[in-house]
C-alpha cells in the first residue's frame, strides 16, 4: 500500500473519497416481484429518467405481444414478467444512457380472462393479477350468492394444462378439461387441494339452487343467468331483453341456441336469425331451462361464456365465430 507522507495531500485525497461517496446513489430497496406476466391487451405505463420521452402516456401491449417505443423500436413484452420488461428495456437504453433507469406500471389487466357465473354476486369477465386460487377468484367475484348450489365447476383449455383434481375430464374435443366440486368444502377450508390456482381463460361455474334458468351470453350488454320464474318457456326477444340488448359489434343474424340434452352429455344447436326476427321475417323461438343463447361479436373483446363442461367449447367457439383475427 503507497504511504503519503505529505499531510496535506493526504487530507485532500480524503476529502475527494467523501465527497465521491455522497454523490453515489442510495442502494435501492429491493422491490417483491409481482410475478404478473404481461400479455395482448395489457396496458402499461413505462417511466425513465433519461432517455425515453413518453410522457405517462399509456402503451398497449398489442395482439401479437409487441410494444413501438423511441429509440428502443419493437419489443415482445408478451410473456415477460413487469420485472423482466424493466430489465430488458435497460439493456436495451443502455447504447444512449450510461445507467438507465427505468420503471413498469400496469394501468390495465386485460390479457388474464377467467369467466365467473352462475349463483355469485357478480357474473362476468375477472382478471388476473398474479397467480389467484379458487377461492380468490371466487371473492372477486363477490362470492356465492344465497340461492347458489352445492358444486362448482371448472373448465379449462388444454393448452393450460389439465385440471390437477380427481375426475377431471376430457371433453369430446380433447381440447377442454373440465371437473366439478363441492362448493363448501372451498369456502370451508376443508379440503386445500381443491383451492387449486386458476388459469387464464379458465370457465367457472356455481351451481344455481333453482334451474329454472337461461343463459344469454357473447355481444350483449349484460351476460346472465335470467330465471324463469312460473313460466314455461321464455322468448328469444325477451331473454335478449333481460341482458339489455345487443353490444356494439353484435352478429345477431349469427345468433344460436344451445339445449343440452337430459343426461348433460350432448345439446343441440338451434340457429337464430335474431335480425329476421326483429323485421319480422321469421318467428321468435321459445327458451326452455338451461338453454344458451348465444350472440356472436365481430370483436376480439373478452366475453363471458357463462356455461361449463362439454358445452363451454362450443359456446366459445359459436361468440367468435364471426370474430375478426
Amino acid at each position: 500500500m503507497r504511504i503519503f507522507q505529505n499531510p496535506l495531500v493526504a487530507l485532500c485525497l480524503g476529502l475527494l473519497a467523501v465527497a465521491s461517496a455522497a454523490q453515489q446513489p442510495p442502494a435501492a430497496t429491493a422491490q417483491p416481484a409481482s410475478g404478473y406476466v404481461l400479455g395482448p391487451d395489457d396496458q402499461i405505463v413505462i417511466r425513465a429518467l433519461e432517455g425515453l420521452d413518453l410522457a405517462d402516456k399509456p402503451v398497449l401491449i398489442g395482439a401479437n405481444g409487441n410494444i413501438t417505443l423511441p429509440l428502443i423500436g419493437r419489443l415482445q413484452a408478451a410473456g415477460l414478467t413487469v420485472e423482466q420488461l424493466e430489465a430488458e428495456l435497460a439493456s436495451r437504453l443502455k447504447t444512449y444512457v450510461q445507467e438507465p433507469q427505468i420503471s413498469v406500471t400496469v394501468t390495465e389487466f386485460r390479457s388474464q380472462p377467467v369467466s365467473v357465473f352462475g349463483a355469485v354476486t357478480t357474473p362476468g369477465v375477472v382478471q388476473l393479477r398474479g397467480r389467484k386460487t379458487l377461492y380468490e377468484v371466487l371473492s372477486m367475484a363477490g362470492g356465492p350468492r344465497e340461492t347458489a348450489g352445492s358444486i362448482v365447476s371448472i373448465t379449462r383449455r388444454r393448452e393450460n394444462g389439465e385440471i390437477p383434481l380427481p375426475g377431471a375430464s376430457l371433453d369430446s374435443t380433447g381440447q377442454f378439461s373440465s371437473a366439478a366440486l363441492d362448493i363448501q368444502e372451498i369456502l370451508d377450508g376443508k379440503n386445500p387441494a381443491a383451492n387449486i390456482e386458476i388459469k387464464p381463460h379458465d370457465v367457472i361455474s356455481v351451481s344455481q339452487g333453482n334451474a329454472r334458468l337461461v343463459y344469454v351470453v357473447g355481444d350483449v350488454q349484460r351476460a346472465g343467468a335470467f330465471n324463469l320464474g312460473g313460466q314455461r318457456t321464455i322468448s328469444v326477444l325477451s331473454a335478449l331483453s333481460l341482458a339489455g340488448g345487443f353490444g356494439r359489434t353484435a352478429k345477431p343474424d349469427r345468433a344460436k341456441v344451445f339445449r343440452p340434452s337430459p343426461d348433460g352429455r350432448k345439446h343441440e344447436e338451434i340457429a337464430v336469425n335474431i335480425k329476421q326476427i326483429l323485421d319480422g321475417k321469421a318467428e321468435d323461438i321459445g327458451l326452455r331451462p338451461q338453454d344458451v343463447l348465444v350472440v356472436p361479436t365481430s370483436s376480439r373483446k373478452a366475453f363471458a361464456v357463462l356455461v361449463s363442461g362439454t358445452l363451454a367449447g362450443a359456446v366459445s367457439a359459436a361468440i367468435y365465430a364471426g370474430a375478426v383475427h
